[in-house]
């Protein structure tokens, strides 16, 4: 029985562990499933589709790989809310991640007159010291504020190039802004006047550095122009402008029309600026033009609200009286007319004068009729203070019985003298005639400004003044030395080379030759010899054949390049003229080349020396002799750049007298011929008045300048130039 009860105890026990086990088993069973999908729901419902869940259990496994720490930290985070955090197995990883991109670095320079502002992100490796103290030795009272960041990384390409192109440009700009990118400078600035306008955007083409990308945007106000000043003029010669001024774009473009209505022909200009006396203006011109169109010949001057109208002694009593009363009754209020008829001039007596020769070696003759011996010293004086003391030479002669107003006069011619490069004034009662050359195109404009402010709007005046491109200081052109220089200096840069024993250019020789192209754009003027040289390998004769055939060669890329070329002489000279020792090859390498000679210094077509005019003689039959001048044909004016030259000026007799004596010092040589480039075109007399619209084309297309590196040019041997040795031709 004892036995019977404990066997039923032990059979009890163990079905109520197994009962136990198989309860505990169902109940884990059921946990880990409802652990699990709770999970998953509530990770996949929040976007965690990445991870994968496993459960062994009571314990979760997640699995998975997260495209993000931050994703992998938030899937964690969000699983321990949803079953407790220590049955959470981790069995996640993250993408692996590239390297941290190196930051965009930029600078923006700010320049006024309180000083300078630097702020941005530059690298690490920047020196900053030096910068800062580079930037205080221009900025007002010394004033930089730094407000850089640095960052930890190399600097990017082109970085560099940037950051020394914009530090030397803000030196030149008082008031700029320039952002510096790696590669890449914006400038944005203001000056003074046009003038300075062009002459810096020239100068940022032209210092751009090839690999540099430059944008800039310079702008200048307005001129104020004082006295507003316009002279038109009606004569054999036919109609055309000696200065021109305008208020705005619209009233100029009216004016413009309004000349084109009684016979201007060509292109013509007008300066727009600030200083009108009248908003009535543009059709107070017209009115002048349209009278002086119906008299036929004559001028019209406007000096602010005075107008001068004075008619051609050829012209009618009858017309010229209809004509200004017409005028006079339709003006605006504001401008007062005075009219003049002229009178033929009386013959047989003698006329006194007075003349100023500049010439182009800057020498100044002073000649003619002083009205006592303090104007001679005054008009000295002042010449020197002009043209520098060395420089002026004077003969005059005091005569008492000169009209009065002589000094006035006389004055006001030396005056508008500085205006020119070269020529020559002449005073006379009745007249004052002012003819040369001049680098301003506004020349013209400047002078009839000058005259009409000093001797009145009514004052009779002859302009006949030129402009010369390459006198410009604001184009800043080469001479003849410089250009070839330059050409030499591109081709030591890089070689034009040939196909092995021909004159055909390789593929590669198009660089080179594109920019050769890009530097005889302001150098076709000048008579240059392109020579053809080879090594000693070879015959003679044929390696003078081979030369003159690959120079050649390189004249017809270049004309293929829209370069004229007509004042280039191609010439072999094969082994005859070595620079290097031939017995190596680095010497025969140097041998084998293309160089640039000067043949002429002074440009294609260069106009006669501009003299003095006849002076005043010992009798009174010799000064009413004067010779008759042919005055220079008048250029028109144009609204969109720099005019071409034209023929050249007539110069005047030079008449006995007053000379210097032969052996003096200080007498100025006067023979000095003016340049004239090329490609001369209109006929030459009042430049182009509009300054503030005419550019150079290289400054027109700065977006993508060709860069133009002047180079000291070599000494040359009497005779032909002997060969450069910065020149480059090809290999044989």
């Amino acid at each position: 029985m004892r036995a019977r009860t404990t066997i039923m105890t032990t059979t009890a026990f163990v079905l109520a562990l197994l009962l136990a086990a198989v309860i505990a088993g169902g109940s884990a069973t059921v946990i880990e499933k409802r652990s699990r999908n709770e999970l998953r729901l509530a990770l996949e419902a929040a976007g965690h589709s990445w991870t994968r869940i496993e459960a062994d259990g009571l314990q979760v496994i997640i699995m998975g790989t997260a495209p993000s720490e931050a994703e992998r930290f938030r899937t964690l985070a969000l699983a321990g809310s949803v079953i407790e955090a220590t049955r959470i197995i981790d069995n996640t990883d993250v993408e692996s991640t590239a390297d941290l991109a190196p930051p965009a670095f930029s600078l923006q320079v700010l320049r006024n007159d309180d000083g300078i502002s630097l702020i941005g992100l530059v690298p690490a490796s920047t020196d900053r010291k030096a910068l800062l103290a580079e930037l205080k030795a221009v900025a007002a009272d010394g004033q930089v504020t730094d407000m850089l960041e640095t960052a930890n990384y190399p600097e990017p390409a082109g970085w560099n190039t940037a950051m020394s192109f914009a530090v030397t440009t803000l030196k030149t700009l008082p008031r700029a802004k320039i952002s510096v990118d790696p590669g890449k400078v914006a400038v944005t600035a203001i000056t003074d006047s046009p003038a300075e306008k062009a002459r810096i955007e020239t100068s940022l083409a032209r210092r751009r550095p090839s690999d540099l990308k430059l944008s800039f945007d310079i702008s200048a106000p307005r001129p104020v122009i004082t006295p507003f000043t316009l002279r038109f003029l009606i004569d054999a010669e036919g109609a055309r402008f000696d200065a021109c001024s305008a208020d705005t774009v619209r009233a100029r473009d009216r004016i413009l029309a309004a000349a084109r209505g009684v016979g201007a022909k060509g292109a013509q200009g007008c300066t727009v600026g600030m200083g009108v006396p009248s908003p009535d203006w543009a059709a107070a011109v017209e009115m002048g033009l349209k009278a002086l169109g119906e008299l036929g010949a004559g001028t019209i001057t406007y000096s602010d609200a005075d107008i001068a109208l004075i008619a051609a002694d050829s012209v009618s009593p009858a017309t010229f009286d209809k004509v200004v009363g017409e005028l006079e009754s339709n003006l605006p209020e504001v401008f007062s007319l005075k009219a003049e008829l002229q009178k033929k001039p009386e013959t047989g007596t003698g006329v006194p004068e007075f003349s100023a020769t500049l010439s182009a070696d800057g020498q100044v003759q002073l000649r003619g009729r002083v009205s006592d011996d303090r104007q001679r010293e005054a008009l000295e004086n002042f010449a020197r203070a002009r043209f520098g003391s060395a420089t002026v030479y004077g003969a005059t002669r005091v005569d008492a019985a000169l009209p009065s107003g002589w000094p006035v006069r006389t004055m006001a011619a030396l005056e508008a003298l500085h205006e020119l490069a070269e020529g020559v004034v002449s005073v006379r009662p009745d007249l004052v005639k002012i003819r040369g050359i001049s680098g301003n195109p506004a020349a013209s404009d400047q002078i009839a400004r000058i005259l009409a402010d000093r001797l009145g709007e009514s004052a009779q005046i002859e302009l006949a003044v030129r402009y010369d491109k390459r006198l410009d200081p604001v184009l800043g052109l080469p001479d003849g030395p410089e250009c070839v220089a330059r050409l030499n200096a591109v081709l030591a840069e890089k070689k034009i080379t040939f196909e092995p024993g021909s004159s055909t250019i390789a593929a590669e020789g198009a660089q080179p030759l594109d920019a050769l192209a890009a530097a005889m754009k302001d150098c076709q003027d000048f008579r240059m010899e392109l020579g053809g040289h080879t090594d000693s390998q070879g015959g003679e004769e044929m390696n003078q054949k081979l030369s003159q055939d690959r120079a050649q060669a390189v004249l017809r890329a270049l004309r293929e390049r829209r370069i004229l070329v007509g004042n280039l002489t191609a010439k072999g000279y094969g082994e005859s003229q070595p620079i290097a020792d031939n017995d190596t090859e680095e010497g025969r390498e140097a041998n084998r080349r293309i160089e640039f000679v000067l043949l002429d210094e002074a440009p294609v077509e260069t106009p006669a020396p501009v003299a003095a005019p006849a002076e005043d003689s010992a009798t009174p039959e010799q000064a009413a002799a004067l010779p008759e001048e042919e005055t220079a044909t008048e250029a028109p004016m144009g609204d969109e750049g720099p005019m071409e030259e034209a023929a050249p000026m007539e110069g005047e007799a030079e008449a006995a007298g007053d000379a210097p004596p032969a052996d003096s010092a200080t007498a100025p040589a006067g023979e000095d011929a003016a340049t004239e480039p090329q490609d001369a075109a209109a006929p030459t007399g009042g430049p182009a008045p509009d300054h503030t619209a005419g550019l150079p084309p290289e400054v027109a297309a700065a977006q993508d300048p060709a860069i133009e590196i002047p180079v000291a040019p070599a000494a040359e041997a009497p005779g032909r130039p002997a060969p450069r040795p910065a020149t480059l031709g090809a290999a044989d």
